[in-house]
């Protein structure tokens, strides 16, 4: 990633000048610690000047729609007690003069004021973009008192320069200038008929696109993953318990060999020997010698019978557990796949539908392409997978999907005509793209029609059943 210079940013002033000197500050936000949106208007137009004084992506520029909606900012119902120190003195003021220090990353603005003694009063706004020592300071031009600071600097931060309410603003030592380093616009290699600022826009705001898209990914990983660990362990319990105590059929067996043994009149014994028709050889059963051999054989149905509900309960048990670890698995591929913000704010509502502020859901919006002159749809996430079933597929429509393997729902549309196999292999290819597998290996990818599909009661977004599927391996 590539910093801003002096030189970028003083061609950013003189591209803007005409609209930042007389401009009104009509509102001031600042979404979080380390960026502010200053709302000016100017000869009839209105722009956002974004300042970000994070120490990895500092930066200025005017707010196009795109580069607000990358980075995805979100107003906070209390603003900071910073925020509130600069609506008081500045906002509805008007920018009387800017400027961009000599050699310095140092944006002025100027502001006259009358404070609440009527008297007036002449305000700098010094935006310092300065990696790990960026700030925003607000001070008095006439005695240099500092007012209020973004971020306080006290002495054991810094021995060089303090920066806190009541002390005097001083600027930062000078340091030679790097003449050997390019402009960084000139660096990124935009068309010359791109603007300064729209190229600052653009390259940071598609950095702060990228952070923001990795940080939810991990916060909603970070959510699924236990969940998912957590039915992997039952899972794993209840099979292991299965298969270490899984005697339903030795109880039934030795409850019918007791039973055609009882002509033998061996009550009261510790054990019997019989012959095991079904393995074909003799064997010992042990008895409780308190019992006569019929109720012995009882005991045994009895445990046949006992074992017999345990196991079915157990398999039941298994089968949700199953269903839900796909789900699982089916999240975090959608998660990990996300492309974009919206999506991953689908998987939000799908993981904390309670929680107060996540947005109102929106209209979902599925990914469509064509194949041989067919619209073929691809789910995202399950909230899309859901939609894609329940929604937009209909008879004659084929629906595909990798066998035990978490992806994304196809459904290609026919419209009552028949596909080519061609078409066929080309959608499960999307199938198989569009899923957690692997490269290079071969993955099955099942396809059916529509009509073959079903979606149980209670189960979860994106789940299906399906039959009369065929296989195809890509």
């Amino acid at each position: 990633m590539l910093n801003i210079d002096f030189r970028t940013l003083n061609d950013f002033f003189l591209e803007n000048i005409d609209f930042i000197i007389g401009s009104r500050l009509q509102k001031i936000q600042q979404p979080t610690r380390r960026d502010f949106i200053f709302s000016l208007r100017n000869n009839g137009e209105s722009r956002k000047l974004y300042i970000n004084i994070n120490p990895q992506i500092y930066h200025v520029a005017f707010m196009s729609a795109a580069g607000e909606a990358r980075r995805a900012l979100k107003i906070p119902k209390h603003p900071p007690m910073f925020c509130m120190l600069l609506r008081k003195y500045l906002e509805g003021c008007r920018v009387d003069d800017a400027r961009v220090i000599e050699n310095e990353r140092i944006l002025e603005l100027f502001f006259e004021i009358t404070d609440e003694l009527s008297q007036r009063r002449s305000l700098c706004l010094c935006i310092e973009l300065m990696g790990k020592h960026s700030n925003v300071i607000l001070y008095d031009r006439e005695t240099s008192v500092i007012i209020g600071c973004a971020h306080n600097v006290g002495a054991e931060k810094s021995r060089y320069r303090e920066l806190l309410g009541g002390l005097k603003y001083i600027y930062p030592p000078q340091h030679p200038i790097k003449t050997e380093i390019p402009y960084l616009y000139k660096v990124l290699n935009y068309p010359d008929s791109v603007s300064v600022n729209d190229i600052l826009d653009d390259y940071y705001s598609k950095i702060q696109e990228a952070v923001i898209l990795k940080e939810a990914k991990a916060h909603l990983t970070s959510i699924v993953m236990p969940k998912l660990k957590k039915v992997k362990n039952s899972t794993d319990k209840i099979m292991a318990l299965l298969n270490k105590r899984d005697n339903t059929e030795k109880y039934k067996l030795y409850g019918e060999l007791l039973t055609s043994n009882i002509y033998r009149n061996c009550d009261y014994q510790k054990q019997i020997e019989v012959f095991d028709y079904v393995n074909n050889k003799n064997i010992i059963i042990d008895l409780d010698e308190t019992k006569t051999l019929n109720e012995n054989a009882q005991r045994y149905f009895k445990l046949y019978s006992k074992s017999k509900t345990t196991k079915e309960k157990s398999e039941n048990l298994l089968s949700g557990l199953n269903i839900e670890r796909e789900y699982l698995e089916a999240l975090l591929y959608s998660i990990e796949s996300a492309d974009c913000l919206r999506d991953l704010e689908e998987i939000k509502q799908e993981l904390m539908p309670e929680e107060k502020n996540v947005k109102k859901a929106t209209k979902t919006e599925i990914f469509k392409t064509s194949i041989g002159g067919f619209d073929v749809y691809i789910g995202r996430n399950n909230k899309q997978n859901d939609y894609i079933v329940s929604k937009l597929a209909k008879d004659g429509d084929y629906w595909f999907h990798t066998k035990l393997c978490a992806g994304s729902h196809v459904l290609l549309k026919t419209n009552g005509r028949i596909p080519e196999e061609s078409v066929i292999f080309e959608c499960c290819k999307l199938a198989r793209n569009n899923s957690a597998a692997k490269q290079p290996s071969k993955v099955g990818v099942i396809y059916t029609d529509a009509k073959f599909l079903k979606k149980p009661p209670s189960s979860p977004l994106g789940y299906v059943t399906y039959r009369n599927e065929k296989e195809i391996l890509v």
